[in-house]
């Protein structure tokens, strides 16, 4: 089973939040489970609920502050073991092109 899910860990503050954010992404490197970040969060992907669970908690007790936020939307799809990259994949087969703006 892969599960897919997008994960976006902000601490609540005025100020840039690349560092903080950059603490997330790292503590995801303890855990086997593969990711991509993007502008508006993080995509992991995991074998098991439990490892993407792990990560996600492991993510946002990496990030300092009064108040941390975060979000945690997870795809569990469990009939397949499809990646992410191939959702992404059936998409663009559907558009007949990359599903980004040239």
């Amino acid at each position: 089973m892969t599960v897919v899910a997008l994960l976006s860990v902000a601490p609540v503050t005025e100020g840039s939040m690349g560092a903080e954010v950059a603490k997330a992404v790292d503590a995801l490197e303890e855990f086997d489970v593969s990711y991509e970040t993007n502008p508006m969060g993080t995509v992991i992907e995991a074998e098991t609920i439990e490892e993407l669970f792990s990560a996600a908690r492991a993510a946002h007790e990496a990030v300092d502050g009064d108040r941390v936020s975060t979000v945690l939307k997870i795809d569990d799809k469990r009939t397949s073991d499809g990646s992410a990259d191939e959702k992404v994949a059936a998409v663009e087969q559907e558009l007949g092109r990359e599903a980004r703006s040239q």
